[in-house]
């Protein structure tokens, strides 16, 4: 099997487990609303299409960066990619029934801030976000690119909107101090908050 399909199983068996494990969370006492996610959820939607090559150019098997590796860098992208939906699962498995697909306030809500959640705030978006640039890499075209500039763009945007909702309904106190401490979604590397 080579590296891109052993990368495009990866993305399917991650998306289908996360699908399943989508049943294991707390009821939703309010929703962010559907207006204020209407543009992340665009962006990731289209990075999706443009990484999996669902909308391409003509060009892009003519001018890719370089040739689908095959080798040890191949492999190496097949390893960030599964590093990527590990540090998802650790954080999913670590939020538990706290975790949901859209920007909402749970029954006994709380800032986590303690294993994948003490390196970054958006620990599943960071590992998504590796995830597809790895993934881009593997392809090697010009839209795969654009697709992982797309979904960082999108979660991104749903990561400040989660963290302005949680400002909102949590409270400032609760929030800031966390958020003064850990990286948004890159470790080690602090943007303003």
């Amino acid at each position: 099997m080579s590296p891109l399909v052993t990368i495009y199983l990866l993305w399917l068996v991650w998306i289908m487990s996360w699908i399943v494990a989508a049943m294991w969370c707390n009821p939703t006492i309010k929703r962010a609303g559907l207006t204020r996610e209407l543009l992340y959820r665009a962006l990731v939607l289209a990075g999706y299409l443009f990484l999996f090559g669902l909308i391409s150019t003509r060009y892009d098997m003519i001018y890719r960066f370089w040739r689908t590796p095959t080798g040890a860098l191949g492999w190496v992208m097949v390893a960030l990619v599964a590093i990527g939906f590990s540090f998802c699962w650790w954080a999913r498995i670590h939020l538990g029934p706290l975790w949901s697909s859209g920007i909402t306030r749970k029954s006994s809500h709380h800032v986590i801030a303690t294993g994948p959640y003490a390196v970054v705030r958006h620990p599943i978006y960071t590992g998504i976000t590796l995830a597809a640039l790895a993934t881009a890499v593997a392809h090697g075209a010009p839209t795969s690119f654009l697709g992982a500039a797309l979904m960082t763009t999108g979660w991104y945007i749903k990561a400040r909107l989660e963290e302005r909702f949680l400002r909102e309904e949590l409270g400032p106190e609760a929030y800031d101090a966390y958020a003064r401490r850990v990286p948004m979604l890159v470790p080690f590397v602090r943007w303003p908050t």
